[in-house]
């Protein structure tokens, strides 16, 4: 259950070694191995990023990569969220979500991501609108999307 979870949200250059090396190798084995894509995971967006880490006792469960404006959209932005394998299917993503955008500061650019296409519905029952047609990303299809400003909502 999502309520057994433990959240941490941490600046880049507060994340320990430790969370740093765990959160790196969740993301390469999710968006490269698993999904069999060859592109540059780490990039400089990291540094800037504020990191949300979900623990289950001691082992990362799932992670969030909270963006600020301009970085990759006009406004906020979340990416990079992810679930270990085995915990899948237990609702760690939503709660994941859920802390992210209760954590993203609302302004008036709408809180953005990039959505994998096969996602779209769960993002949809987030509150999230698509705001771009579907293209293709590192061979993946993607559909933009926002979440509702702070004046909208």
């Amino acid at each position: 259950m999502p309520d057994l979870l433990t959240t941490v949200i941490l600046p880049f250059d507060k994340l320990s070694t430790e969370q740093l090396y765990a959160l790196l190798r969740l993301r390469s084995e999710i968006f490269v191995v698993e999904q069999m894509c060859i592109y540059q995971d780490v990039d400089d967006k990291d540094r800037q990023a504020e990191h949300l880490l979900c623990y289950q006792g001691e082992a990362l469960v799932g992670y969030a990569r909270l963006l600020p404006p301009g970085l990759s959209f006009p406004g906020p932005s979340i990416g990079r969220v992810c679930v270990a394998s085995e915990y899948r299917g237990l609702g760690y993503a939503q709660h994941i979500m859920r802390a992210a955008i209760a954590h993203t500061p609302r302004c008036k650019a709408p809180l953005e991501i990039g959505a994998q296409v096969y996602l779209q519905a769960f993002y949809a029952r987030l509150g999230f609108t698509p705001s771009s047609e579907p293209y293709d990303e590192d061979g993946i299809m993607h559909i933009d999307m926002q979440y509702p400003t702070a004046n909208d909502a």
